[in-house]
């Protein structure tokens, strides 16, 4: 299943690990996805999204 929320489309995206020894490796820094019960066009639907989706309110959950 794709690590991206279905209404704003946050993906993963890539960056730099740096330890303290300045040894650099690759990492991905992942959306924290929520999946929730969430009214859209009218019924109940199980859609997976982020938490800043959840806060602004872009998402009015089923009770």
């Amino acid at each position: 299943m794709a690590k991206r929320c279905e209404i704003c489309g946050k993906g993963p995206v890539v960056g730099r690990q740096h330890s303290h020894a300045n040894n650099v490796s690759a990492r991905r820094f992942e959306p924290n996805l929520q999946l929730v019960r969430a009214i859209v066009n009218g019924g109940i639907q199980r859609i997976r999204v982020c938490t800043r989706c959840l806060r602004s309110g872009k998402v009015t959950k089923a009770a």
